[in-house]
């Protein structure tokens, strides 16, 4: 992979306190980046780049990606910006309205700013969500985008203005497409949790494991310190400009193959699983070909599903809070 320069470039990451923006901060410090994060901490945690903030190497600027104030206090003297910020999936089941606002407007609102800061690159994560669920798989840039979910649509909206603003006024923009990411920080909680952190927080308190549907959906997981490398990847490359690109691990499981994983981590039974009903707008398949960004840039993964699992496992294990509040925290059914 293209070598990460160690000199001080200026970069601002919206969600800078969130599951994947976290990890994407950590690794910019650690390579010698100056780093300001916005966040409104609605879904974003202060613990997750408190270390930072005492040790010195991270400014924060709190605020929100849909006040043009905000926003324009963030990029000033910004030489990139990585845009994470937005709402959730679930979310959008349950307020369709505000999700579009901070995903689709909030990401215009970013890219106007940026403009106007003379900003050099911007760098924008939107969702295998925009694909909805695959026609063929592995799935690649070329694959139609029907999105099923108000989330898959404003990410791609989203997506769309970054583009528009490549091609119209000429800012640098790379548009990237994550498929499912996992790992420590990860969110377990309320609207914002997802299978993985939901089902070891359960597995770890003793409750059983819910899979909503039949379990044979299919995700492809890539561990949260892999995409963060994968993001800077992007960012340092020439030819990733004004290109829409995948990234996933390459790797396709079910999730019923995927919880029957957690139980024999958290040392639980497999039987101790509950099935409930679909939940609304799910995509039942999802299976990446990050072919042309392995070229562009030569990342890969270097963690696997069994590693990753093991390691996010520990990470909940050894929260302080423990896990009956963590547990508490955690909404089973968590779009109404």
């Amino acid at each position: 992979m293209r070598a990460i320069r160690s000199k001080k470039i200026r970069v601002l990451v919206t969600g800078g306190a969130g599951f994947i923006g976290s990890h994407l901060v950590d690794a910019l410090i650690a390579h010698g980046y100056y780093v300001r994060v916005i966040d409104n901490f609605i879904n974003g945690k202060r613990e997750n780049i408190a270390h930072h903030l005492s040790a010195g190497s991270l400014e924060l600027s709190a605020g929100d990606v849909t006040s043009s104030r905000d926003v324009k206090k963030a990029v000033k003297d910004m030489d990139t910006v990585f845009h994470l910020a937005c709402l959730g999936v679930r979310h959008s089941i349950k307020d369709p309205f505000e999700n579009h606002r901070v995903n689709a407007e909030g990401t215009l609102n970013v890219l106007q700013k940026s403009l106007e800061a003379r900003i050099k690159k911007l760098v924008y994560c939107s969702s295998s969500e925009v694909y909805g669920t695959a026609e063929y798989v592995p799935m690649d840039e070329a694959h139609p985008t029907k999105p099923c979910t108000v989330y898959g649509a404003s990410k791609l909206a989203g997506e769309s203005y970054a583009r528009a603003y490549y091609k119209t006024y000429g800012l640098n923009t790379v548009m990237l497409r994550p498929f499912n990411t996992y790992g420590p920080r990860s969110h377990h909680e309320g609207d914002a949790g997802e299978v993985i952190p939901k089902s070891i927080v359960r597995s770890l308190g003793g409750r059983s494991i819910l899979i909503f549907g039949d379990g044979w959906q299919t995700r492809d997981f890539t561990y949260v310190e892999d995409m963060a490398r994968a993001i800077i990847a992007a960012s340092l490359c020439p030819k990733a400009i004004g290109k829409t690109l995948n990234i996933g691990n390459g790797s396709e499981v079910s999730i019923n193959k995927l919880t029957a994983s957690i139980s024999k981590i958290t040392g639980r039974p497999q039987s101790a699983v509950k099935h409930g009903p679909g939940r609304p707008g799910d995509v039942l398949r999802l299976y990446s070909d990050s072919s042309l960004f392995r070229s562009m840039t030569g990342w890969s993964p270097r963690i696997s599903l069994e590693e990753g699992l093991r390691k996010t496992t520990e990470w909940f294990a050894a929260r302080p809070a423990g896990i009956s509040s963590l547990l508490h925290q955690e909404k089973g059914i968590n779009w109404r």
